[in-house]
């Protein structure tokens, strides 16, 4: 990594990102300790809300560590970690819920979604190769190369970006599939979900806070390196 003064550019978003993480961890940490009243493991919650929206072709499967749910729209799988998929807390059906929503993204051919699984393998390839490009542009005084990086560092920013409607928009149908389903009992559990799904989108909305930051800073060292030369 390249330091010097524009590295304080990207400290608000590290900052939004460390609050982020704590509030993820309090609020899983509380809401995890507190039951549903209708007592359904987050596991089979899932499997009730998917087959209440008519979606059968989801595959349900239990993945080692902790808070490493995620859904795979290609394999159509949705997998809960060992904390979540036999708790029947309002954390673990919330997050349950959650990936639920992503499978319904999927099912109703959600653009965002489509658009980011398809983009997936390029970001991968940019991500990775983007800095040691860049780098190797500057310190070889090569801007050619310089925006080679900046254009693949680029790709991660579109990347973030289009993640913050899919999230969002798999919270709000988590919400309302567990309401439809009957897996929530009032709206202190309502709260309860919301404040556990709030503090997760917020680590997104850092993450793509601290990639358009970064994007300002690498374009600002290209500017400065390209003044020097003149």
């Amino acid at each position: 990594m390249y330091f010097d003064s524009t590295m304080l550019l990207v400290i608000p978003a590290l900052l939004l990102a460390l609050f982020a993480q704590a509030r993820v961890k309090s609020a899983y940490a509380k809401y995890s300790k507190i039951g549903t009243r209708a007592g359904i493991p987050a596991a089979a919650a899932a499997d009730r809300m998917l087959r209440d929206q008519g979606n059968d072709a989801v595959t349900l499967q239990r993945v080692p560590g902790t808070l490493t749910d995620h859904y795979d729209p290609k394999k159509e799988t949705l997998s809960l970690s060992e904390g979540v998929f036999d708790s029947p807390s309002i954390a673990a059906v919330g997050i349950a819920a959650h990936e639920a929503g992503h499978a319904m993204q999927k099912r109703d051919a959600y653009g965002p979604l489509q658009l980011r699984t398809l983009v997936v393998p390029v970001v991968s390839f940019g991500s990775t190769l983007s800095m040691p490009i860049f780098l190797v542009g500057l310190l070889a005084s090569w801007r050619p190369l310089v925006w080679v990086g900046i254009i693949l560092f680029a790709l991660t920013v579109v990347f973030s970006l289009i993640t913050l409607p899919v999230e969002f928009n798999a919270s709000r149908r988590a919400v309302a599939m567990l309401n439809r389903s009957g897996i929530l009992s009032g709206p202190d559990e309502e709260k309860g979900v919301r404040a556990v799904l709030n503090a997760a989108a917020l680590t997104y909305v850092a993450s793509a806070l601290g990639a358009l930051l970064q994007l300002l800073r690498l374009l600002l060292i290209a500017r400065g390196g390209s003044r020097r030369r003149d």
